[in-house]
């Protein structure tokens, strides 16, 4: 495939992918510099198959492996829609509402697709090596609380991992979900992974009402546990993130984040 031109996606992770056009249609284009090993375009490329059709994730046109000093490539449909950090701060609490409902619905897709062992992909097969995480022990009792939450749920799913409003598209006027992108850290983890990386900074009544409400509907969890298990959850990802504090403003707050949970023992507590 050629393009007759290449365009840095707004947006797009780390300066890696791009808006082609050939022949009056665009496509994305992501470039591999190897950061995630020799698979990473053919493992991306296998989850992006594994999921259309239950998900709206784009076409998977090409798959180039690197040869000499070409990187290797993965060329995709381009999708519609507005990125969801952008339109949700413009919603009422309707609109608000509407939005997490199509969010759930997202969700509770990813939480329902089962995967034999937790960890990483580490080929294009979908080959699973196991991983085990560990909470730091700053974290004190409301680390080993959550901990002992999370292993009375022993199911394992498909993990998006980075299931945050800046990866996902949504129609400007119906507020579906019509893109669920940047899939290069899905793993098979614990099923409320997705669930607490969605609700994390995204604390709004309506929209959060609308998330729960759906996800239970489709999950069978009742909506306070289920909230109850996605913070607990989170808690792996707020670690890490907060261990870069100074380096951009979404560690950042994870760290205040952190800080709250820590310092009231309560995992819902937020900065404010």
């Amino acid at each position: 495939m050629e393009f007759a031109s290449l365009e840095p996606l707004e947006g797009g992770w780390s300066g890696e992918t791009f808006v082609a056009e050939a022949g009056g249609e665009r496509t994305v284009v992501r470039i591999y510099g190897g950061s995630r090993g020799p698979a990473a375009h053919e493992i991306d490329a296998a989850v992006l198959r594994l999921v259309r059709g239950l998900l709206p994730v784009p076409e998977v046109l090409e798959v180039r492996r690197a040869s000499g000093e070409l990187p290797a490539l993965l060329v995709t449909s381009f999708l519609p829609g507005v990125r969801a950090d952008l339109l949700l701060p413009t919603l009422d609490d309707t609109g608000l509402r509407t939005a997490g409902e199509s969010v759930g619905r997202v969700v509770a897709t990813l939480g329902g697709m089962p995967m034999l062992d937790r960890g990483v992909f580490v080929d294009g097969d979908l080959t699973v090596e196991r991983f085990e995480l560990e909470l730091p022990a700053s974290l004190g009792e409301v680390g080993a609380a959550a901990e002992a939450l999370l292993d009375e749920e022993t199911r394992t799913c498909l993990v998006h991992s980075d299931l945050n409003p800046k990866n996902l598209l949504l129609d400007p006027d119906t507020l579906a979900v019509t893109g669920v992108l940047d899939w290069e850290f899905a793993h098979a983890g614990h099923p409320f992974t997705d669930l607490g990386n969605v609700l994390r900074f995204d604390r709004e009544p309506a929209y959060v009402e609308g998330v729960l409400t759906t996800y239970a509907g489709l999950r069978g969890t009742p909506p306070e546990r289920a909230l109850d298990l996605a913070r607990a959850a989170d808690l792996y990802a707020l670690s890490e993130l907060a261990s870069r504090a100074g380096q951009n403003p979404v560690a950042d707050r994870a760290a205040l984040h952190l800080e709250a949970i820590v310092s009231t023992g309560d995992l819902h507590a937020t900065d404010g």
